[in-house]
């Protein structure tokens, strides 16, 4: 159950289902788009290009797909926070950069495969941020076109789902319910939520295999659990009533994955004590720790907190407690 970035691993779970993603690409990309690719070729790849600082802000998914009778990609990059970036065309050219390095690096070529980058964002401020790249260039626009050919430019396809209406949103029920979740998921009422919820038990009571709806609706759950912050306890009270009603296949889920949550929680609120007290009491003893001792102490699980609390004033150095490390 515990999950660094929610958004990401439902973003990834779900998008990594090839008939998910063809999905994406028949209902959102331009016709003329469409028209050049093979869809039946579309494979996912395992690459990543997303550093460790922006795991938090960032997640992607690159796919090999032919363009235009040749070998070319589609790239993903999903923005999973309530907030817009600024240089997002900026950001996805060092991307694309890093995905022709790997070819020219794995293949030896100097030929460069096509990449079509597209953005998704959820977050609740309406995206208004420039999507071409030579937008960011100052003076780009007053340039003529024979001095502009000399100078970097693309555009990006974003998907802004903070505006789309039910309505727009469009897709097989899997696409739908991620696409509508994702864009409820950082609303401030909880209401929004829990009828986003109620939306999704419909979709899935359509599906003709009630076990693939069962196991879509425990991805999609766990997701507003760990990502709907505001969702009280009530909250989830009231989502497990009005489920029993319609989906009661579904209520067990929740009861289960909400319980997990709140022992989860229970055991970060104890193992945060423990690092707490852990690092007080080497100050006391030793003095001022390095930092590097420090953050590899609050990434100690409780078992072993427990053990260096209780060993602490046996200890003679810091080494002595490096060795649970």
């Amino acid at each position: 159950m515990k999950i660094q970035n929610p958004h990401d691993k439902f973003f990834k779970e779900v998008f990594s289902n090839k008939a998910v993603a063809k999905d994406f690409i028949n209902n959102y990309l331009p016709q003329s788009i469409i028209n050049i690719i093979d869809i039946d070729t579309l494979e996912p790849q395992k690459d990543s290009f997303i550093n460790e600082e922006l795991q938090e802000v960032f997640s992607d998914m690159l796919f090999r797909v032919n363009i235009n009778n040749r070998e070319g990609y589609i790239y993903f990059l999903f923005e999973h926070k309530s907030y817009i970036s600024k240089n997002i065309a900026f950001q996805l050219l060092k991307y694309m950069i890093e995905i022709w390095e790997a070819k020219i690096k794995k293949e030896k070529t100097d030929e460069l495969p096509m990449i079509i980058p597209l953005v998704i964002y959820h977050g609740i401020d309406e995206w208004k941020v420039k999507t071409r790249l030579g937008e960011m260039i100052t003076g780009y626009d007053e340039l003529s076109e024979s001095v502009k050919k000399f100078i970097p430019d693309y555009e990006d396809l974003i998907y802004d789902l903070s505006k789309y209406t039910d309505e727009q949103i469009k897709g097989e029920i899997q696409l739908r319910i991620l696409l509508t979740i994702f864009r409820d998921i950082f609303s401030k009422d909880s209401n929004v939520v829990k009828m986003t919820v109620l939306r999704a038990v419909e979709y899935l009571r359509k599906l003709n295999d009630q076990q693939t709806g069962i196991e879509y609706f425990e991805t999609f759950m766990r997701y507003i659990l760990n990502a709907g912050q505001r969702l009280t306890k009530e909250d989830v009270n009231d989502i497990v009533k009005n489920i029993e009603k319609t989906y009661p296949e579904g209520s067990e889920v929740v009861m289960t994955l909400a319980e997990q949550l709140r022992q989860e929680g229970r055991q970060e609120e104890k193992k945060e004590t423990l690092s707490k007290t852990a690092i007080r009491l080497l100050i006391k003893k030793f003095g001022k720790l390095p930092e590097d001792l420090k953050n590899k102490i609050l990434q100690l699980d409780t078992d072993i907190l427990e053990v260096i609390i209780d060993s602490i004033f046996e200890c003679k150095s810091l080494d002595d407690i490096k060795k649970y490390i």
